[in-house]
């Protein structure tokens, strides 16, 4: 018989209600029908329990696990919860420097976009132009041209200019509240039986640093995690993860030079028998509605 395919579902954040900015961000009513439909339609599995069984060759037909990446807080507060309700599993994935009131640049320039006034946002003295923003489809767009403008920049320059955008317009809008998880709120999810797992200290694109720079973002990332919760933390995912642009096999040896079981990125396909642990691929299900859901992820099976 042909060995079965892993399905390795990958999410980041589960928001209160539909966020008319980012429409295709997953909430509460839509993570809870997915949930479902993987109940109904799916094997889950932990992740640890499911990738020994893809080493061995014994998982269920339609497998699938559940991951969260960076962090949020919503992952306890509001996933936590509803994972409990329908008795599934999911591992997650911190960038331990945000805990405890952090803030990842790309949450920081969204914030600022988000709350900005006018219909034009003057970034040129940042080299950057002038991004119309009078409606929500031009907002979309002027943090889509943002992100990737800032994203491969070297982590310090990044750093630095995200913060002279959000500088520029701060004045028009509170501080905004840490998005990230608490150290209480990470031991709520380990001591509810999830999964944590390693997603380096600060969340840099692991391929732009030097080796000695990446190894200690991933092992500094795990130790903070480690000391935290005075349990060993075995898995990996990397920032971005996606293969060549964002990690590359330097990077991938690294993970298992460091001892960590086996890395997920973010290409998108199944986990099959024999594939190389440390590259194993996840898939974002986006769509609304079961029948756009399942067809994703049936989809996503054939790649």
């Amino acid at each position: 018989m042909t060995p079965l395919p892993l399905s390795i579902l990958i999410y980041h954040r589960v928001l209160a209600r539909p966020d008319p900015l980012f429409p295709g961000e997953v909430d509460v009513r839509r993570f809870a029908r997915q949930l479902h439909l993987l109940r109904r339609f799916y094997n889950p599995l932990p992740l640890p329990q499911a990738l020994q069984r893809l080493q061995d060759g014994s998982l269920p037909p339609r497998a699938a696990c559940i991951t969260f990446d960076d962090g949020y807080a919503d992952n306890a507060q509001l996933a936590l919860p509803l994972l409990q309700q329908h008795g599934l599993h999911a591992t997650f994935f911190i960038a331990s420097s945000y805990l405890d009131g952090g803030q990842m640049w790309n949450d920081q320039l969204i914030a600022g976009v988000r709350r900005a006034s006018g219909d034009m946002l003057d970034l040129q003295p940042l080299g950057l132009g002038r991004l119309p923003i009078a409606s929500l489809d031009q907002r979309r767009t002027a943090i889509a041209h943002l992100l990737g403008q800032l994203k491969y920049l070297p982590f310090a320059q990044r750093q630095q200019l995200a913060d002279a955008i959000t500088g520029r317009i701060r004045h028009i809008y509170p501080a905004v509240p840490s998005l990230m998880l608490n150290t209480a709120q990470l031991r709520q999810l380990q001591q509810a039986g999830m999964g944590i797992g390693a997603h380096t200290a600060s969340h840099p694109i692991l391929a732009t640093l030097s080796d000695h720079a990446a190894a200690q973002e991933i092992g500094q990332g795990r130790g903070a995690l480690e000391q935290l919760l005075q349990a060993p933390v075995e898995l990996f995912a990397y920032p971005n993860g996606k293969f060549g642009s964002d990690y590359g096999a330097r990077d991938a040896a690294l993970v298992r030079a460091l001892g960590f079981k086996a890395a997920l990125a973010t290409d998108a396909g199944v986990a099959r028998p024999g594939d190389d642990v440390y590259r194993l691929p996840r898939f974002t299900p986006w769509r609304p509605g079961a029948p756009g859901f399942l067809w994703q992820l049936w989809q996503n099976r054939r790649r």
